[in-house]
């Protein structure tokens, strides 16, 4: 079966669930500049430029920069930068299928070897958009020269383009900018100006380019909030084939429900044209409501759980909220425990009805997300989506929330390396090892070799106030509720410690 390329368009049977590129898309200019090719990126801000490209409303392509040294640009080249997006899901009570091959991607650069051509884009004056998914820790400041080809950190390139181009346009209000950072951070915009401003400082560039970063380009804080898992697993990839009639490499699966919240006001709605076209799209002045929500409950369920799913031999979230233990205790942990500490003044049952459809979400059905995709830079998400749920707790109730204890104890003993292979440390699960992808893996390797005991172990890295930013041993009761749990699941396993846990509600409940 041939690949999806541009060429094979026209012999592509316009399927009536398969929506196909519209004439002329090609020659479209390029208008965005997107650091990242992961899934979420083009699941979901791509989604919604395609959509309005589709409509005649933006009008803009997509240069994508590949940051990273790991892989290559090949399965884009090859498909010409194509690729089918599949939508599932169920809304209603109605099954939602829709597939479509997204056009919105015009080339894909590698920040290693082709830092001038991307330098070059600077150069075009249809340029409007920069958006980013570094992930939380790209988001840092790294004193480096700028001049370098290319610098390493994000925000050192991203500097390193924006003053590319004033150089080309100075000052020029028709100049501005608009960058939407969707690392999952809060203030993310804020932050990156912030960086930007520091490094600026450091390169020691001229006052003139400060002012004009300062007051030309809108770096917005954003939250993106969509489930994009990714590659179709085998059997959907063959009968995706047989039904569109290609092959199609770079495919990914999607939920239906989308959201892009941007924070911003006139000059940003006028950039950001394509907001028209979805009611996923919000540009206000405040999004605070949408990130907290969706950071703490969304976001902070997966990282409080991931790793006791995976520790149990559950594979994706579908099969784990089909377990009832499991589905137990993430019920417990999302409605009983987080939606109540979200440190934000809700309405009464905002954040619980949240949270009963983030369940709802993660029933799906159709999607076949990972729980180890999710455990990717774990110890970051627990201190910036958890610790400040954790705190808010303990501010409104001197209790231990036990889901949260044990989703902690779990993700300690998920992060135990046993091996090391060059750079890379692996922990042991079910048989088989696991790649801990994590800043952190080193120091809990070395942590875990000198305090094999769960109660050193729990001690020495809670109160470590430069992962935390606070001492969590100071929380009435967590430590040894930690611990506790820790001993459970090294002794009797994740699985077990789950049916425990959901009896010891069980019998809570009982007496209540």
């Amino acid at each position: 079966m041939r690949l999806l390329t541009a060429d094979l368009l026209p012999e592509i049977l316009a399927h009536r669930d398969l929506e196909l590129p519209f004439d002329g898309y090609e020659e479209m200019p390029e208008k965005v500049l997107q650091f990242g090719t992961g899934v979420l990126l083009r699941g979901l801000p791509d989604f919604f430029i395609d959509a309005a490209n589709r409509q005649g409303i933006f009008n803009g392509r997509i240069v994508v920069v590949k940051s990273t040294d790991k892989g290559d640009t090949q399965e884009f080249d090859q498909q010409d930068n194509l690729y089918t997006i599949c939508i599932r899901g169920v809304e209603n009570g109605k099954t939602i299928e829709q597939n479509s091959i997204c056009s919105a991607i015009s080339r894909v650069l590698t920040a290693k070897t082709e830092w001038d051509e991307i330098l070059a884009v600077a150069t075009q004056p249809e340029l409007e958009l920069i958006i980013s998914n570094t992930t939380e820790v790209g988001l840092r400041l790294v004193l480096e020269d700028i001049h370098e080809s290319p610098p390493s950190s994000f925000p050192a390139k991203l500097l390193a383009f924006l003053y590319a181009r004033y150089q080309i346009y100075g000052d020029d209000p028709e100049n501005s900018l608009v960058i939407v950072p969707t690392e999952l951070i809060p203030g993310n915009g804020d932050l990156l100006k912030k960086i930007l401003l520091k490094l600026a400082e450091f390169n020691q560039l001229e006052a003139n380019f400060k002012q004009w970063l300062l007051q030309q380009v809108d770096c917005c804080n954003s939250l993106v909030d969509r489930i994009v898992p990714g590659k179709p697993n085998a059997e959907m990839q063959a009968s995706l084939e047989k039904k569109l009639g290609y092959t199609d490499e770079l495919a990914l699966i999607s939920e239906s429900y989308a959201l892009w919240a941007i924070e911003g006001g006139k000059r940003v709605k006028e950039k950001l044209s394509f907001a028209a076209v979805h009611p996923g799209v919000v540009i206000a002045e405040s999004i605070e409501l949408y990130r907290e929500l969706k950071l703490r409950i969304l976001n902070g369920g997966h990282t409080f759980s991931c790793g006791l799913a995976f520790l149990s031999g559950l594979k994706t979230v579908k099969e784990g909220m089909a377990q009832p233990a499991f589905g137990g205790f993430m019920e417990h942990l999302l409605i009983r425990e987080i939606a109540p500490a979200i440190p934000l003044d809700l309405e009464e049952g905002v954040a619980r009805e949240f949270a009963l459809q983030v369940m709802d979400r993660f029933r799906n059905p159709y999607l076949e997300h990972q729980w180890i995709s999710i455990t990717f830079q774990y110890t970051s998400k627990m201190q910036m989506r958890n610790v400040p749920v954790l705190l808010q707790h303990y501010a409104l109730k001197e209790v231990v929330p036990p889901a949260m204890a044990l989703g902690f104890a779990a993700y300690l003993l998920f992060m135990q390396g046993v091996k090391k292979e060059g750079e890379r440390i692996y922990g042991q699960a079910n048989g088989a090892f696991y790649w801990i992808q994590d800043d952190q893996a080193d120091y809990f390797f070395e942590t875990w070799l000198k305090h094999p005991i769960p109660e050193e172990l729990v001690a020495e890295v809670l109160k470590n106030t430069q992962l935390w930013g606070t001492d969590l041993t100071a929380l009435p009761g967590f430590a040894a509720a930690v611990e506790q749990y820790l001993n459970q699941l090294q002794t009797s396993g994740a699985a077990a410690s789950l049916a425990n846990f959901k009896m010891g509600m069980i019998e809570k409940t009982k007496t209540l």
